[in-house]
C-alpha cells in the first residue's frame, strides 16, 4: 500500500478550518503529509492544528480572506514558491435566495471566492508543479456542478464552473506530470447546508433520495482525498469524483 503513502509531501489545504477541509487536511496528515492550512479567520492554535500535529506533522496556518483578489494573488505568489506538492481547493461559501431576489453583490462574492480565486491559485500553483514535472490539485465542486440546485444561481453557476475549470487544468497539465481532479460532494452535515438540516421538509426530502440513508460527514473525505493526492491516483486526469452516498445514482 505504499502507493498511498504521503510522507515528505506536503499539502496546501483551503477551507481548512472546519467541515470538508479539515477532514482532507487531517486524512492527509495520517497519511504523511504536513499541512498548510487556509481559512478566512485561520490563526494559530486551531483543532485542525492540534490535530495534524498531534500526528506528528507540521501544520502551517494563513488567514486569507478569499473575495479579496488583491490578498489572492499575494498569498499564491508566496504558495508558488513555497511550492507544495498538493493543492486542495476547497474553500468556499454559499448565499440562498431565489433567482429573481439574488443580490448582484451576492452572485459577485460567490464567483470570486469558489470559482475565481481557485484559478489564481491553480494558475500560481499548478505552473510550478508543470515546470517541475509533478504535483496534484484536488477542486472540491458539488452535486451543483451537475445540477442546478434550489436558489443558489451563483453557487451553482460557481460549482460548474470549477468542473470544466478541472477538465480544463487537466487538458493542459496532464502532460506535464499534474494530475488535476475534483470531489463532488453530496449533502453533507456542514455550515454550508445547516440551513438544509435545519428545514424539517427539505432534510426529509433530502434523506429519502440518499440510498446510504443519512447525511455525509467531513470525515467520509479522507480517503478520496488522499487517494487523488497520492501515487494511486496517477493515471486519474480531469476526474470529477462524486461522494454522495448515492444520490448521483438514484
Amino acid at each position: 500500500m505504499n502507493m498511498f503513502d504521503l510522507t515528505g509531501k506536503t499539502a496546501l489545504v483551503t477551507g481548512a478550518k472546519r467541515g470538508i477541509g479539515r477532514g482532507m487536511a487531517e486524512a492527509l496528515a495520517a497519511a504523511g503529509a504536513d499541512i498548510i492550512g487556509v481559512s478566512a479567520t485561520l490563526g494559530p492554535g486551531s483543532e485542525v492544528e492540534q490535530a495534524v500535529t498531534d500526528m506528528g506533522r507540521s501544520f502551517a496556518a494563513h488567514a486569507v480572506d478569499f473575495s479579496d483578489r488583491a490578498a489572492v494573488r499575494t498569498f499564491a505568489d508566496e504558495m508558488a514558491e513555497a511550492a507544495p506538492d498538493i493543492l486542495i481547493n476547497n474553500a468556499g461559501t454559499i448565499k440562498r435566495a431565489p433567482a429573481a431576489e439574488h443580490p448582484d453583490d451576492w452572485w459577485d462574492e460567490v464567483i470570486e471566492v469558489n470559482l475565481s480565486a481557485q484559478f489564481i491559485l491553480s494558475k500560481a500553483v499548478g505552473a510550478k508543479m508543470a515546470a517541475r514535472g509533478s504535483g496534484k490539485i484536488i477542486f472540491t465542486a458539488s452535486l451543483l456542478t451537475f445540477q442546478g440546485g434550489i436558489t443558489v444561481p451563483g453557487y451553482a453557476a460557481s460549482k460548474g464552473g470549477i468542473g470544466q475549470l478541472t477538465k480544463a487544468l487537466a487538458n493542459e497539465w496532464a502532460g506535464k506530470g499534474v494530475n488535476v481532479n475534483a470531489i463532488a460532494p453530496g449533502y453533507i452535515a456542514t455550515d454550508n447546508t445547516q440551513a438544509l438540516q435545519d428545514d424539517p421538509a427539505r432534510s426529509k426530502a433530502i434523506l429519502e433520495r440518499i440510498p446510504a440513508g443519512r447525511w455525509g460527514e467531513p470525515a467520509d473525505f479522507g480517503g478520496p482525498a488522499v487517494f487523488l493526492a497520492s501515487d494511486a491516483a496517477r493515471y486519474v486526469h480531469g476526474e470529477i469524483l462524486t461522494v454522495d452516498g448515492g444520490w448521483m445514482g438514484r
